[in-house]
């Protein structure tokens, strides 16, 4: 059910009960544990705990404290250690400019070395960050197009931070510290963090969650930090665990992927999975790479993609929903008739209907579709995306006479559903405002801002 993805159980206080910490794990619904170094001798203490453990994973790298004495020939340990196939990141690497136990140049220098060869080698990196958040910023963005992947464990930087970590496709992920009585400014951050980039650690045997603050910290109390997570997000144990299993595997590759999800539940919303195909292919759209939500996945070829029946099955009675939404990673309208004979009937049985849309049904269908949408679509939601024909153009990557098609597609909307909402992505480069003014007095609709992650 969960995964404890940052626990140091080579540290002395586990060598006489290490074999009874990870069964209590285990009891406790811990499936997976990921052992991450801090130097040469503790990297090689994590692969022999991997050998031994079946549920343990290792991380091999030199952690800030440890980098005084760094030489560019540690790299080549690292990666020879790296090789084993139960490690599956670099890490703990990053910088600590609190206790400053290495000086700053030389953590920076073992730091950028440890980032590189995580690139070369393909593999994530695990990243302890404190007190040095304009440095660590500055690194981070130089790498943004690398591939990077990292998690940045235990944190405790702020929030906007952590929003432009999210962006660059990043994980955080917060210890039993979210549990101190002291540690509102944590929740709060914890509150807006995107479940699709959050995981779930204890930095045994370090940050013992309330009620054990005191003792000696284990995997088996991860549920206490999922717990916290559960109670701000206000979400089941059972949804914390699957999002961020999933998470782990997108992340270490621990674990398989769930089988695709034709159907999915987002508070009492349910989304058809309708396609994976797309007449668009947006500069910020994931469905290709990384095509999974909340612990979902979301990935279908053409030969998967279910017919109307399987839809209506597990759809059962849809009054219980506060709508059913045609969503998905792709284009709904691509499978129009589907999605009309499932929306029939939904309404036919009492329940709300939603089609989220690039707005180039008309182009994909070769016709006016908005008419068949009376009665049976309540609320189209468009993305709008800029207010700009070529920046449109650019994002979407389809020609600039899709921006007008897509204009028309919702004023024409307009007269067969309840509502029209459009909406944009925030991009550094979207001008939200114009865009705004364009949706609301030129088109006449809802607008709203979607947050990029």
């Amino acid at each position: 059910m969960f995964i404890d993805t940052h626990a140091h159980l080579f540290f002395e206080n586990f060598k006489e009960d290490v074999d009874e910490v990870i069964q209590r794990a285990k009891d406790n619904g811990v499936d997976f544990i990921v052992v991450p170094a801090t130097d040469i001798k503790t990297a090689k203490e994590a692969i022999t705990l991997a050998e031994k453990y079946e549920q343990i994973y290792a991380t091999v790298g030199i952690h800030p404290h440890d980098t005084k004495e760094w030489n560019e020939s540690l790299l080549f340990e690292i990666e020879e250690l790296a090789k084993h196939p139960k490690v599956v990141a670099i890490g703990e690497i990053g910088l600590d400019y609190y206790y400053d136990f290495s000086p700053q140049d030389q953590q920076i220098k073992a730091f950028k070395s440890q980032l590189d060869l995580a690139t070369k080698l393909q593999l994530p990196v695990v990243i302890h960050n404190r007190d040095s958040d304009g440095d660590m910023m500055d690194i981070i963005q130089s790498y943004c197009g690398t591939g990077l992947k990292a998690q940045f464990h235990c944190y405790n930087g702020s929030l906007s931070d952590a929003l432009e970590f999210m962006k660059m496709n990043h994980f955080i992920s917060f210890t039993g510290n979210i549990t101190f009585k002291k540690s509102d400014g944590l929740r709060e951050i914890l509150s807006h963090i995107d479940l699709n980039h959050l995981m779930l650690e204890t930095d045994s045997p370090f940050m013992t969650p309330v009620p054990f603050r005191g003792k000696r910290n284990e995997p088996s109390y991860v549920s206490y930090v999922a717990q916290q997570v559960a109670d701000v997000h206000k979400i089941s144990m059972e949804e914390v665990g699957r999002i961020t299993s999933l998470n782990a595997f997108r992340f270490f590759g621990i674990g398989k992927a769930p089988k695709t999800s034709f159907t999915y539940l987002l508070g009492n919303s349910l989304y058809i999975n309708v396609t994976n195909r797309c007449n668009a292919d947006c500069t910020f759209c994931r469905r290709k790479e990384d095509p999974f939500l909340h612990g979902y996945n979301l990935g279908m070829t053409k030969s998967e993609e279910p017919t109307s029946d399987i839809y209506i099955k597990e759809i059962g009675d849809p009054s219980k929903y506060d709508e059913v939404v045609f969503c998905g990673y792709g284009e709904p309208t691509i499978r129009w008739d589907v999605v009309k004979e499932v929306a029939k009937y939904v309404k036919a049985n009492g329940g709300k209907t939603r089609i989220n849309t690039n707005g180039h049904g008309n182009i994909i269908n070769k016709r006016d579709i908005t008419p068949e949408m009376k009665d049976i679509i309540d609320v189209v939601s468009i993305s709008f995306n800029s207010f700009d024909s070529k920046q449109y153009s650019e994002l979407m990557r389809v020609s600039e006479d899709h921006f007008d098609e897509m204009k028309k597609f919702a004023g024409l909307a307009k007269s067969y559903v309840k509502k029209v909402v459009m909406s944009v992505v925030s991009l550094d480069e979207v001008e939200i405002e114009k865009s705004r003014k364009v949706v609301e007095d030129e088109i006449g609709v809802e607008f709203r801002v979607r947050h990029y992650f």
